[in-house]
């Protein structure tokens, strides 16, 4: 993985872009000081890593958010369709109004079960809300340095990545597309 450094985001992080407010909030859950040197947290998680996993999410729909993401946004089913996981439902359907199975909700995707496990208010209103991208990036940064990975590592950077889709494609597609991002090149 020779593109690994560029695809955390490396020294270029937001080079020539506009970085989002919400990616201060969400490299603070991953305990990434702003400014010089790290804390204890999991390595070095960049804005580009959240970024990607966020336009990867949101093929298709793509808009730079800011705030409640509305109306909300809901994914398909995981009824183990081809393609699909099949992912019984876990919240009674109180955040993506299916009682039978799972779907993935909010601009970052979120299952509702990880979302229960990860979700966290990092918008100060007082609710981790799913479809509030400030919630929901700084989620994502917390489930992605959970478990003790170090993402300052190829390793650890691969491990957070499959813990928030197991496909290898989709690991390859954020490396791929991180990498860029943080070049300025396109996706």
């Amino acid at each position: 993985m020779s593109d690994f450094a560029d695809s955390r985001g490396g020294g270029r992080r937001g080079r020539g872009r506009d970085v989002p407010s919400w990616s201060g909030d969400a490299r603070g859950a991953s305990g990434k000081k702003r400014g010089k040197g790290r804390s204890s947290g999991c390595g070095c998680l960049g804005f580009t890593t959240i970024a990607v996993l966020a336009i990867i999410a949101m093929i298709g729909a793509m808009t730079m958010f800011v705030g409640p993401v509305r109306p909300p946004i809901i994914g398909v089913p995981l009824d183990g369709s081809p393609g699909f996981a099949e992912i019984k439902d876990t919240d009674g359907g109180v955040l993506d109004g299916d009682t039978e199975f799972d779907r993935a909700v909010g601009p970052m995707q979120f299952i509702p079960e990880t979302w229960r496990r990860h979700g966290i208010d990092a918008s100060g209103d007082g609710v981790a809300d799913p479809h509030h991208i400030d919630d929901a990036a700084a989620s994502a940064a917390r489930l992605l340095c959970s478990g003790g990975r170090d993402l300052a590592t190829p390793e650890g950077w691969t491990s957070a990545i499959r813990s928030y889709n197991q496909s290898d494609e989709y690991v390859r597609d954020v490396r791929d597309a991180a990498a860029n991002y943080a070049l300025n090149q396109p996706a």
